[in-house]
């Protein structure tokens, strides 16, 4: 075990506020504090001396150790594991030292502090605390001084906090003696380290101090959400919500105005993306002061439309005014078919997928005929799995789901029913409800028979490892263990370890899609643009990943 304590050191005739850094009965280090607060009730400076600007060596405790505010405490065992250490006021300064540390390879930031308490400071200092731990895209660790001290002018709450890269791990709430605990990610931020191409200071910045660990696996007790893409306050939930339909609305509504489009067909087919994509198209609009008769929804039944889904887009388009036209495509697949000399009972590939491409000409040709632009309906997750037919659902001329999750999509729509009229209220809700389905097997006595999460799993597995993946750079191992521990009681280890098999295999094979997928606005740091973030050969191979 590593251990920092705070401890007052005498260093030529002055003394120092410092930290010891302390293993298996060793000094390994010693820190001293570098800004003093001189200010209302701090009079450090009457005491003790700013650290020096040089790293010096000092006898303590029978051993030589380095005494300076620039050490870097590292594992043999885990590089990456490398701790800096600072003292409370050093947090509060223009350019704190564990800046420097972080710069040369500190993971994991500790602050020794005795911050007193005073009305709306704990939340300046978690926003202090908030900001270094991005800033610095590191673990910050900040333990205050609490119960035991006098109470003669300040009182001290033992306010204490992990925060990684910004997010809060653990909080010990205030005034209590309870320990804060929680593990850290520290390839996630070795991660955001290489993306942001943060530069490292050279070895001579630092005196780089090593130390050993056993390494062994750590019972996860940090709060992972099954679902990453929503957040898990309610309260944030509907700003975040709002910023992800801003984000769509304006991108779209730039689209319109630089095309000069006259009208926006959307393929309506009852489902959660064609209905979020409708919204946008009329929100868009409004922001060009233009009506939602403007938009032209298009519902195109087939072989497997079912009548949940037929009804509901007609609903739909009744609740929000847009004008809706019904061409049925059964006839034109059924002759395309015949030309093909496809057998119309043999349901494979190229009949459902015909009947996808159907759909893309009519909304291409009716684009063409009303000087229109054709709104994309596919989400991120579909354009993760591949689960697009290629040139037919794949394509259109600007698709504003292309960011959007589908987890998350759901999840927008609750939130918009609960603040909507009761006709569009109950629409909305029977949508989401209603199981995913591309619906291109045909209809068991009008009900769906064919049940998306049935064939490739289930969307909130597949959002889980594609946030994981992505947004956290992790691996197979790290990714199924997460999992488990996050869907524990939901999913068992086999069935986890199945649908992440599946979405590897898709997510590589599926690439040759994105590759020349249409223009859509990026929502979140999760996006799979070829032009933007997502740049990988179509030919990759998942082995090579694993």
């Amino acid at each position: 075990m590593l251990i920092a304590v705070g401890v007052p050191i005498v260093y030529g005739h002055l003394l120092y506020n410092c930290a010891a850094v302390v293993q298996n009965g060793h000094v390994l280090g010693v820190i001293p504090k570098t800004h003093l607060g001189n200010y209302g009730e701090f009079y450090e400076k009457r005491t003790y001396a700013a650290a020096l600007e040089t790293t010096e060596m000092m006898e303590i405790c029978g051993e030589k150790v380095p005494f300076g505010n620039r050490l870097v405490f590292t594992c043999r065992e885990m590089p990456l594991f490398a701790v800096g250490v600072e003292i409370c006021e050093d947090l509060w300064a223009a350019v704190p030292p564990s800046t420097l540390l972080a710069d040369c390879g500190a993971s994991i930031l500790l602050n020794l502090s005795a911050s007193d308490e005073a009305v709306a400071k704990p939340a300046f200092r978690r926003m202090l605390v908030q900001s270094q731990a991005t800033r610095t895209c590191s673990a910050y660790v900040f333990c205050s001084a609490g119960e035991g001290e006098s109470t003669t002018d300040v009182v001290f709450s033992g306010h204490d906090m992990i925060c990684e890269n910004g997010v809060f791990l653990a909080e010990a709430e205030p005034f209590t003696t309870g320990y804060c605990v929680s593990e850290v990610d520290i390839e996630f931020l070795s991660r955001e380290r290489r993306r942001f191409a943060r530069k490292l200071f050279s070895n001579d910045q630092v005196v780089r101090i090593p130390f050993s660990m056993k390494v062994e696996p750590t019972k996860l007790t940090r709060t992972l959400w099954k679902t990453p893409f929503i957040p898990d306050d309610a309260a944030v939930c509907a700003t975040r919500f709002e910023q992800v339909l801003a984000i769509q609305s304006n991108g779209l509504k730039q689209r319109i105005k630089h095309t000069n489009a006259k009208k926006l067909l959307v393929g309506i087919s009852g489902g959660v993306d064609s209905t979020l994509a409708l919204i946008i198209s009329k929100r868009a609009l409004a922001l060009l002061g233009r009506p939602e008769t403007d938009i032209l929804a298009v519902t195109m039944p087939c072989f497997g439309t079912s009548s949940r889904t037929k009804g509901n887009a007609e609903k739909l388009c009744e609740a929000l005014g847009v004008p809706l036209k019904q061409i049925n495509i059964g006839e034109s697949v059924t002759r395309h078919l015949n030309d093909l000399d496809h057998p119309l009972d043999l349901h494979d590939a190229a009949y459902e997928n015909a009947q996808a491409r159907e759909r893309t000409q009519v909304l291409m040709d009716l684009a063409n005929m009303h000087n229109g632009l054709v709104i994309g309906t596919g989400d991120l997750s579909e354009l993760a799995l591949g689960f697009a037919t290629y040139n037919g659902d794949h394509m259109s001329n600007y698709g504003v789901n292309a960011d959007v999750p589908k987890t998350l999509i759901r999840a927008i729509l609750r939130y918009l029913a609960g603040k909507s009229d009761p006709a569009l209220r109950d629409v909305l809700i029977d949508i989401v409800d209603t199981p995913v389905s591309p619906e291109l097997l045909p209809a068991k006595d009008g009900v769906i028979s064919q049940v998306t999460e049935d064939l490739i799993g289930p969307y909130e597995l597949h959002d889980f490892f594609l946030y994981h993946l992505l947004r956290r750079g992790a691996g197979k191992e790290k990714i199924l263990r997460l999992a488990k521990y996050a869907f524990n009681g939901d999913y068992d280890e086999e069935t986890i370890a199945r649908w992440y098999a599946l979405f590897i295999r898709r997510f590589f094979s599926q690439q040759f899609k994105r590759s020349c997928m249409p223009d859509g606005p990026r929502i979140g740091n999760v996006a799979l643009s070829p032009r933007g973030d997502w740049r990988m050969p179509s030919d990759a191979h998942p082995e090579a990943f694993n």
